[in-house]
């Protein structure tokens, strides 16, 4: 063979030869959201793996995230379906018989290994551990001290509803576009709480547990892009330059039953929420009981660490073009982003609400906090109130709103799970 013909060959069976169209797109994709991560610094703990995973999953033949298993069992429901349509056809049981055979001997431990850590994400397991190590790390003292909070941490769920209702009154043809399970999953977006999204979408529709995992964490990941905007056309100078009152000292007492009655009240108006709230409260009652440091900086730390890596690595890896690159999925993108907006605008019109209510003694900027990125959505409200009044300091009274916002958003999914 001569050395273009080894040439062609070496070529033909590189990755260069098998790029699709969708994959080159994917991988621009990901060089922007590394490029943002790294450079812009926005939220590269989780940026920086998503973007990653992404680029990963979208080099052609790695076969990272491989299911070993998925391409087995559609062979045995396929050759099932055609016998039963036909069940004295020979050939057909013995198609059948073979694809279970081939079942059989496939292992889920063949398959790639992104897609065996992401089973982690569809069992649900690292969202929960998330919220573990969350609650670990949260001081509910602003939301406590300013019980007030909660209510704009609530009017900042408006977003998951919106899109929630708009998804499903959307029809082409006459008839849906999306289900009532796909609608829910697409509104969680609008609480931009990454673990939640997955938890509802796990349960509801797993099939589209991709697109709308790297919607929630992409957004969660750009609010100081996206809140900012939509805080400055809601509110006035005056409103955003509001000094609040420095809130009241709260007790050990008030922080260690706030945790157990949350988890009660939950568990008997929204068991489905459990999970979530459930563990959520765990995290925080190691960090408020005193007793146990080690476990709560384990938590904090170390545990929240490594789901950390292995869920956004994951999340990142579910964006393959093939899959990505579709109407449906640019329309769950656009609708969260919508879900998203109409969330950060119910809370900050609910801050301007308590603005008159108060007398002007609450600054609306803290209602955008509510939606549960934390703690992101707190330093926007303290970023944009600052370049009001450079002596404003917004941050502890934008923490109420936020933790209380992690909170709504997870009654808010135990809802959706009720209802569809």
């Amino acid at each position: 063979m001569d050395f273009l013909g080894i040439l062609s060959e070496t070529f033909a069976r590189s990755g260069f030869a098998n790029l699709s169209w969708q994959q080159g797109v994917m991988l621009l994709i990901s060089f922007v959201l590394l490029y943002c991560a790294i450079v812009k610094g926005f939220e590269p703990l989780l940026l920086l793996p998503i973007a990653f995973g992404m680029m990963l999953a979208n080099l052609p033949d790695t076969g990272i995230m491989t299911d070993a298993t998925e391409a087995a069992t559609l062979a045995v429901k396929n050759a099932s379906a055609a016998l039963a349509a036909d069940p004295t056809n020979p050939t057909l049981v013995s198609e059948l018989a073979a694809a279970q055979s081939q079942l059989a001997n496939v292992h889920w431990y063949d398959s790639g290994v992104l897609r065996i850590i992401h089973r982690g994400v569809k069992s649900s397991i690292f969202p929960c551990l998330i919220f573990m190590g969350v609650g670990a790390m949260t001081d509910f003292g602003p939301l406590l001290a300013n019980p007030i909070s909660l209510l704009l941490g609530a009017a900042a769920q408006l977003g998951i509803y919106i899109a929630f209702i708009f998804a499903n009154a959307i029809t082409v043809g006459g008839e849906h576009l999306f289900t009532a399970a796909q609608a829910a999953s697409i509104g969680i977006i609008g609480g931009a709480d990454g673990p939640t999204a997955i938890f509802v979408t796990s349960q509801l529709k797993p099939e589209l547990l991709g697109p709308i995992a790297i919607a929630a964490y992409s957004y969660m990941a750009l609010v100081p892009i996206i809140q900012p905007p939509i805080m400055k056309l809601l509110t006035t100078k005056k409103e955003r330059a509001v000094v609040m009152e420095q809130l009241r000292p709260v007790s050990k007492l008030e922080k260690i039953l706030f945790p157990i009655i949350v988890t009660i009240v939950v568990a008997l108006l929204l068991p489905d929420a459990v999970p979530l709230v459930g563990m959520l409260m765990l995290g925080n009652i190691f960090r408020e009981s005193g007793v146990v440091s080690r476990i709560s900086n384990t938590a904090q730390n170390e545990l929240m660490n490594i789901v950390t890596i292995f869920l956004g690595v994951t999340v990142g890896a579910t964006a393959t073009g093939e899959v990505f690159l579709t109407p449906q999925t640019l329309g769950i993108v656009a609708l969260g982003l919508i879900a998203f907006a109409f969330g950060t605008a119910g809370g900050v019109l609910f801050g301007k609400i308590m603005y008159k209510v108060t007398g002007g003694k609450v600054n609306p900027l803290i209602g955008s906090a509510g939606v549960s990125a934390v703690p992101m959505a707190a330093r926007v409200s303290q970023k944009v109130g600052q370049a009001e009044n450079p002596g404003n300091f917004l941050l502890m009274h934008a923490m109420g709103p936020n933790v209380a916002g992690v909170i709504g958003s997870a009654v808010a999914a135990g809802v959706l799970l009720a209802i569809c």
